[in-house]
């Protein structure tokens, strides 16, 4: 991905037609300064606010205004307000590398989107959403992505909900174990080599995982409590796991909250697991669920197809919440669609809808016998050409191959006299995942 890009999208002026709607309700909008520190704490606090959250201490706004200059900020102001230089709504981006199947692309990363209680109703988000989605599409970024905290927002954008994740909870003390024993080692190190891990484990497995986004700067550090304005951090413990071969393949950081009235029955709650080998996995999830003075484990942000399913003794041991995590919005229909590799040789038609205008259209996509696919636009679906009818979210979802084509025909998501050859197209062997928030 061109760090050109990255710099662009950071630097480009806003989107004309935002800013004039905006301003015919009264509303300034403008870019945050990274440079201005007064600008970057009044905009963190709105994020803060918008998030049900306090204002944030003096170490918070330090810690911030030091790490978070690789974010496109923008706000919203109102100049009538009592309190003109806090942003009434707020609104951050990036452009990262996400990896779909066979291929990665650069993505739109979306964050700390708000409008303050006493300016909803007004227009806002859906002005600067549509905004900032015309800003990236103008520079060439291909898709949007992005996790919520509110799940009935974004759909109207054209985002999908591409990859769900799962939260498991697990009895240790029922779980048991029909897993292979890993002949390596496992060593405890500190928090900040733990973290410069992470760092490279990420690299060297994102690449490979449908899904996965690439950590934004000092992301890392949230998990593993490194920053200056961690709360709790030396609660967290650090673990990693070397193959016999020499290579450190997996680590896990994790936090353990005591049981007073039954110590042998205190819980494990995973805040980051990164496993480069299937070895390491196994390992990993064995040392965990094997741990003395642990009755329960917990984890998130795991796949709907973890292997550790087919790892512990009985599976009713786990219980496993299923919930909508990374949604993804496409804004370049040929560039996406050809990021992608697929099954094996096929051409189909899909005319595409979108409430923004961005991927309207007919496309014939071409997959030659290796799996790659070109595609051009047309006026309309050949003749002998399997179609799809659909809306972008719903393409969203199937090129992330998270859900089949027959399922969201079933449910009437798509239109199409044969599903199964159109969910043969975009079928994938693993479910994809996002191993994080952002």
């Amino acid at each position: 991905m061109s760090d050109d890009l990255v710099t662009r999208h950071h630097d480009a002026a806003l989107d004309a037609a935002m800013t004039e709607t905006l301003a015919a309700g009264g509303l300034a909008v403008r870019r945050v300064d990274d440079a201005v520190r007064t600008e970057t704490e009044a905009w963190q606090d709105a994020v803060a606010r918008g998030f049900l959250g306090g204002e944030p201490t003096d170490t918070q706004h330090e810690v911030f205004f030091a790490g978070a200059a690789y974010r496109r900020k923008i706000g919203v102001y109102d100049a009538q307000g009592p309190l003109a230089a806090l942003p009434v709504a707020t609104f951050a981006s990036w452009v990262g590398e996400l990896t779909l199947p066979g291929g990665t692309i650069p993505a739109c990363a979306i964050s700390a989107v708000t409008v303050a209680p006493t300016h909803r109703r007004r227009g806002i988000l859906r002005s600067v959403m549509a905004g900032e989605l015309r800003a990236a599409a103008d520079l060439g970024v291909p898709i949007a992505a992005l996790t919520v905290s509110e799940s009935t927002i974004y759909g109207r954008f054209g985002f999908g909900a591409a990859i769900p994740a799962t939260t498991w909870e697990i009895d240790t003390r029922r779980a048991g174990w029909v897993g292979p024993t890993a002949p390596g080692r496992f060593d405890f190190v500190g928090r900040e080599a733990g973290r410069d891990l992470a760092q490279t484990l990420h690299e060297r497995i994102r690449l490979t995982s449908p899904g996965e986004l690439a950590l934004p700067p000092g992301h890392v550090d949230r998990f593993f409590g490194t920053r200056a304005d961690a709360e709790k951090g030396d609660q967290l413990r650090v673990v990693q796991y070397r193959a016999v071969g020499g290579d450190v393949d997996g680590l896990v950081v994790y936090r353990i909250s005591e049981n007073h009235d039954d110590f042998t029955a205190s819980s494990l709650e995973v805040s980051f697991l990164l496993a480069a080998t299937d070895e390491a996995y196994a390992a990993l999830w064995q040392f965990l669920l094997s741990m003395d003075l642990i009755g329960t484990v917990r984890a998130s942000e795991l796949a709907l197809d973890e292997p550790l399913w087919w790892l512990i003794a009985d599976q009713r041991a786990a219980k496993i919440t299923v919930r909508d995590h990374h949604y993804l919005r496409i804004l370049d229909v040929p560039a996406v669609l050809s990021a992608r590799r697929y099954a094996g040789p096929e051409t189909i038609a899909l005319e595409v809808t979108d409430p923004l205008g961005f991927a309207d259209g007919m496309f014939l996509l071409t997959i030659d016998d290796d799996g790659q696919g070109s595609v051009d636009p047309v006026d309309g679906p050949p003749l002998g050409i399997p179609s799809v009818r659909l809306g972008v979210a719903e393409l969203s979802v199937l090129v992330a191959g998270g859900v089949s084509a027959v399922t969201l025909a079933r449910a009437g998501r798509l239109e199409t006299d044969d599903p199964e050859r159109i969910a043969a197209v975009f079928q994938t062997p693993a479910a994809p995942r996002l191993s994080f928030w952002y």
